[in-house]
């Protein structure tokens, strides 16, 4: 059974720096893509980052890109999302999920597995 547990959340003033990370377990092959996603109060879910396991590519949302990375440690089965110069936008629960079902990198995939989230708030 894959879990995903994400941890690296909390409040920051705009302009700084968090890094959040999910750790995962259980997967049985090494064909598999984990994606950030977040959701704001009264907003839809939006994918933010996205890595494949296969090749190593990643996928990033146009309002991130150059402020946030993706990146990841096997050794430590952790996937983790560098953010930089955070906005009040960025404020949202972000969650982690992975699916074994695809190998590219896509936010439109039928995640199968997700995380319980953690909360980032940017705020001054």
């Amino acid at each position: 059974q894959v879990q995903l547990v994400e941890s690296g959340g909390g409040l920051v003033q705009p302009g700084s720096s968090l890094r959040l990370s999910c750790a995962h377990s259980g997967f049985t092959l090494d064909h598999y893509v984990i994606t950030w996603f977040r959701q704001a109060p009264g907003k839809e879910r939006e994918g933010v980052s996205c890595l494949s396991n296969s090749d190593g590519n990643t996928y990033y949302a146009r309002s991130v890109k150059g402020r946030f990375t993706i990146s990841r440690d096997n050794a430590k089965n952790t996937v983790y999302l560098q953010m930089n110069s955070l906005k009040p936008e960025d404020t949202a629960v972000y969650y982690c999920a992975a699916t074994d079902l695809a190998t590219m990198c896509s936010f439109s995939h039928a995640y199968n597995y997700w995380g319980q989230g953690t909360q980032v708030t940017v705020s001054s």
